[in-house]
Order: structure tokens, then sequence, then C-alpha cells
């Protein structure tokens, strides 16, 4: 199980990476006025940001399914 949630850490550290360089991207295009670009960019960093939130849910969720209850209230805080 904690195989399981390792890879979900990783991935969520990807993606959460991938969102970091299109909201830098944004920022570059919206300084030079191309607002088109920009929006394209947020809006791709938004899809990495919930795809980034999913595993590191399920990371958290494996914890509590390997570590039992205490882990669950860890991860309500």
């Amino acid at each position: 199980m904690s195989k399981q949630a390792a890879e979900h850490h990783h991935q969520a550290a990807e993606h959460y990476e991938h969102a970091a360089r299109h909201h830098r991207e944004a920022a570059k295009h919206h300084e030079a006025g191309d607002h088109l670009s920009a929006a394209h960019h947020a809006h791709t960093a938004q899809g990495h940001l919930h795809h980034a939130t999913h595993h590191a849910t399920e990371a958290a969720k494996a914890h509590v399914e390997h570590h039992g209850h205490k882990a669950a209230k860890a991860v309500a805080h």
C-alpha cells in the first residue's frame, strides 16, 4: 500500500510542477499583452492542479487505509 501512496505523491508533485510552469507562462503572456495565450496557460495550469489534488487525495486515502484511524485524524486536520 505504501508503494501506491508513494506513486500518488510522485504524480501529485509532477502535476504541481507542471501547473507552476504554466502559471509562469501565463504571467509572461499577460505581461506581453497576449491575453489569449495567457488564458490558455492558466486553463492548462488549472487542469494540472485538479490532477495534482486528485493524486494528493488518493495518497492520503492510501495512508489512512494502511495506517488506520490515527492517519485519518491527521488527514482531517
